[in-house]
Formats: C-alpha cells, sequence, structure tokens
C-alpha cells in the first residue's frame, strides 16, 4: 500500500495543474478571440475533474487552480493600472494583482470543495449523477452571483458574456439575463463532462448528446423572437474617441487642448446627439469657462440636437461626482455615476484603507454616489439610459432606467487598462446589456472601443482602439420590455430556488 503513495501524489498535483490550464483556456471565449465554445469546454473539464476529487479539500484545491488560471490570464490589465498609471512598484503591483486574482479564485474553490458531499452521505451511483448533472452547475451559476454583488461586485469575465453575440445560448439572455446564460452553459458543460466519461453506456451519452442538443436548439429559437419594437424616427449620433493619454489627461496645462480638441472634433461631426467619453472635459464643471460651455451648447444645437459630455460636478469642498451633462437644445440635463469603483474612485472604511491613496496616483478618488433612481436624459429626440464606465456590467442597475429608456449610453476612459484586453472585455458586456435589454448601445470612450451596437448585441461600427477620431452612424430607439427587464435577476434567482430544494429533497428522501 505505501508503495501507492507517490503515485498518489502524483495523480493528486496534477488535477489541480490541470485544473489551472483549463481555467487559462477559458479567456479564449472572450472579446477579442471570441471563441466562445472555449469556455463551455473548460468548464466541462474543471467538473470532469471535480467528480473525480473525493474529499472537500482536493475540491478546493481544484477549483482554486481554476479560478487563478481564469483570472490571472482575463484581468491581468489590473497590474497595468497598477503599475503604469497607478504609480505602484513593479513588485508591489505584481503582489497586489496575485492577491486580487486569488481572492477571486475562492469562489470557483468553494464550488468545489461544496460538490464533495459530506462524509456520512451515501454516495451511489444516482447521487454522484445528480451531484454533477445539477449540483455543481447550481453552485456555479449562484457563485458567479455573488461574485457580481458581495464586496460591491466584481462581475467582469461573468462566463455568459462569452456567449454574446455569436453563440446560439445568447438567446437565452434577453430571459435571464447573464447569469442564467452562465447557468445554462454549467448544465451543457455538467453534459459533457458526464456524457464523456469512459465508463458510461453509449445509451446514456446519446441522451447527454440530445439534452446538450435541446438546451442549444432552444437558445438558437429564443434568438429569433423580437421582444421589443422601434419607436420614433432614427437619429443621427457622433461618438467622439479624443485618445488622451491618461499620464496627461489632468496635466493643468493640457485642459486648454484637450477642450479645444473635443469642441474641433464635435463641430466636424453634425449629428442630433453628439457623445463625449467619461472626464473628456478634465475638469469641474463650475470651472469650465462661460465661452467653453457656449460653444459647446452651440454645437449640440446646431442639427437641433443636444451633446452629452462627461466631466466631474460639485467641488473637492463638498461633494463632488462622476457625471455626465447634457448641452444643446433641451434644457441642460445631468446624470451621476452610482456604482463607484472601490480604490479607484472611493476609498472603503478610509481609517483602514486611507493610504491606499498616497500609494495610487489618481486624482479625484473620493466620488459621492449619485441617486439610484435617476431618470433617462432626454436629448437628441431619444430617452437615454446613461451609465459610466463600469456601470454597464451591472445588469440589474441598468434596467432600473427601463423600459422608458429607448436607447443605452457608456461613456468610459479605459485609459488606466494600456493596450490590453480590457477594453474589449468591456465592449463585450455592452453587447449583453443591449440583448437583455432589447435597445441599442452607443459607447464612447477615451481611448476605445468606442461603438455602436444593436439590440441583437452585434457591434455594428466601432473605432480602432487608440486613435482619435469620430464614430457617426444613425441609430434607433425601441420600446417594450424583455422579459429580464421585467423580472431582472429575479427569474433565475426562483429557478435556482426551485432546483436547490429539489437537490435536498431528494438528499432527505436517500437519508430516510
Amino acid at each position: 500500500m505505501a508503495g501507492n503513495f507517490p503515485a498518489m501524489r502524483c495523480a493528486s498535483c496534477l488535477l489541480p495543474l490541470a485544473s489551472l490550464l483549463a481555467g487559462a483556456l477559458a479567456v479564449g471565449g472572450f472579446a477579442p478571440f471570441n471563441l466562445w465554445s472555449l469556455p463551455l469546454l473548460s468548464l466541462a473539464a474543471l467538473f470532469g475533474l471535480l467528480s473525480r476529487t473525493a474529499t472537500r479539500r482536493a475540491g478546493f484545491l481544484v477549483g482554486f487552480a481554476w479560478g487563478l488560471g481564469f483570472f490571472l490570464t482575463g484581468v491581468s490589465w489590473i497590474y497595468i493600472s497598477l503599475s503604469v498609471y497607478g504609480g505602484m512598484s513593479m513588485g508591489l503591483a505584481g503582489l497586489a494583482t496575485l492577491v486580487f486574482c486569488s481572492v477571486m479564485a475562492l469562489l470557483p474553490a468553494l464550488v468545489g470543495a461544496l460538490q464533495v458531499p459530506a462524509s456520512d452521505a451515501k454516495c451511489g451511483p444516482a447521487s454522484a449523477t445528480l451531484r454533477l448533472l445539477l449540483g455543481i452547475p447550481l453552485l456555479w451559476g449562484m457563485s458567479e452571483w455573488v461574485r457580481g454583488w458581495i464586496f460591491t461586485g466584481f462581475p467582469w469575465l461573468t462566463l455568459g458574456y462569452s456567449q454574446v453575440p455569436a453563440s446560439p445560448l445568447a438567446g437565452y439572455a434577453p430571459v435571464l439575463g447573464v447569469y442564467g446564460v452562465s447557468f445554462i452553459m454549467a448544465l451543457i458543460a455538467a453534459l459533457l463532462a458526464w456524457g464523456l466519461a469512459l465508463h458510461r453506456p453509449p445509451a446514456l451519452r446519446v441522451w447527454a448528446l440530445v439534452a446538450v442538443l435541446v438546451l442549444g436548439i432552444t437558445g438558437q429559437l429564443l434568438r429569433g423572437v423580437v421582444w421589443t419594437t422601434p419607436l420614433g424616427a432614427p437619429t443621427s449620433v457622433a461618438l467622439l474617441q479624443g485618445n488622451v493619454p491618461q499620464d496627461m489627461k489632468w496635466q493643468p496645462g493640457k485642459t486648454r487642448a484637450t477642450l479645444d480638441s473635443y469642441a474641433r472634433l464635435a463641430a466636424a461631426s453634425p449629428a442630433q446627439l453628439i457623445v463625449l467619453p467619461e472626464t473628456a472635459l478634465p475638469l469641474f464643471e463650475s470651472k469650465l469657462p462661460d465661452a467653453d460651455r457656449a460653444r459647446l451648447t452651440s454645437i449640440g444645437r446646431q442639427n437641433g440636437g443636444d451633446l452629452l459630455a462627461g466631466l466631474p460636478t460639485g467641488s473637492l469642498d463638498g461633494a463632488y461626482y462622476n457625471s455626465v451633462i447634457s448641452l444643446g437644445s433641451a434644457p441642460s440635463q445631468r446624470y451621476h455615476k452610482t456604482h463607484l469603483v472601490p480604490f479607484g474612485e472611493y476609498i472603503p472604511l478610509k481609517a483602514v484603507w486611507g493610504w491606499v491613496v498616497t500609494v495610487l496616483h489618481i486624482p479625484l478618488s473620493d466620488f459621492a454616489r449619485g441617486a439610484p433612481d435617476q431618470r433617462p436624459l432626454a436629448v437628441g429626440g431619444q430617452q437615454v439610459a446613461m451609465n459610466i464606465c463600469y456601470e454597464d456590467v451591472f445588469g440589474e442597475e441598468i434596467i432600473r432606467q427601463l423600459p422608458a429608456a429607448t436607447v443605452l449610453v457608456n461613456v468610459s476612459n479605459l485609459a488606466w487598462f494600456g493596450d490590453s484586453l480590457a477594453p474589449w472585455q468591456h465592449a463585450q458586456m455592452s453587447q449583453m446589456r443591449a440583448l437583455e435589454t432589447g435597445r441599442m448601445m452607443l459607447r464612447a470612450t477615451n481611448t476605445g472601443l468606442t461603438a455602436i451596437i444593436d439590440p441583437q448585441g452585434r457591434l455594428l461600427a466601432s473605432l480602432p482602439p487608440f486613435t482619435g477620431g469620430s464614430l457617426s452612424g444613425s441609430i434607433q430607439g425601441y420600446s417594450g420590455s424583455t422579459p429580464y427587464v421585467r423580472w431582472g435577476n429575479s427569474a433565475v434567482l426562483a429557478l435556482w430556488g426551485l432546483l436547490g430544494m429539489g437537490l435536498l429533497l431528494a438528499r432527505f428522501k436517500r437519508r430516510l
């Protein structure tokens, strides 16, 4: 028996290593690669590995390894933000990135640990099958939902995003949202892991394949459903991409050049709705010269429309906001960002973390929160559901302004992340928001990816990253509600609740 210990140790090491590689592979399913089948295969590999773990410690390690490979590969741009633009030393930025990715990996690790039954549970073939086909997918879906709100939320790279816009599974998005798509992916991955097991009888493998095909075909049929209808006449738009380097953006000596640059771009891009990026005007609204305000207002009016400009409002002496204001034909309106980024836009628990302000050289790092019940902006002949940067990764918050809004608009400054995967991943999340709501989405960014997205989540037009310019086009407003607009995440939560109760009941019966 003792002679088998080295082989057992080797096998126990190979499982986490295989899981680590599978996690890294899953990133290929997201933009800009868009190989949407890779996350399905990666998840199937993870579930197959988890089904071979006999202890919760082993399950935890396999899940943690998958998460570490996934996040280190997928959000490596955090290092760029901290080191290149945040002023951290390379060593400290690397350590901070590793710690962050390790914390994120704890949720897949918990899935791995919790899927292993307690030592006193009966684990016959039926129990093991139920655990793989329903238990693990249920835990997986819930873990991604928890990641979307715990510690204010980090839903970046939720697996469902990888299916937009080309996968048949994208059809589930208007019904169940991104977490529902993730859950369907987990069900398919579990069926693949179960059906591909070598000891499985051929007849059962066929049934697993049939179930996979049913889920895929249902999603494809849902893609053909028209949930919303056009409303009113199309609106001409111009989305401005200033391409202002982050290390120059807040230098006082560069403010005049930035103001003039955006004014020239706007004047050369006549449209009913002109959109400037987040904090495109790098000064407080109260410091904006009257001549510049009048100039931008005149440009907004020139085609009987409006201009939306991102800039901070309020004052350093009191509360200040990350805002968008409208200038043009309609009375000036404003939107204040509600969902702020911890350590980037505010410092949580200042008594504990206040020192971070001195380490990270981030201007305006103590924004106040806007009200959660802000209404759409009536500009350019549309009702605009405004959101700023990171806010559009929270679908349940975007739908607060629906169904009143006819179009979605996101303004961002992703220069913090350099030439990395971040701008592409962020644009893919905007594509999901368009699909969930049945609305067009406009993205105006400083360095990219500036884009026009249709209600099916497809990129209709975009500007190359790290170039200055204007993206012109025409958009259509929409009315009506998708099921996700009506229910939000409550539909998939209710589904998980029913499945959870069914699993508990099955376990209770086995104990009798």
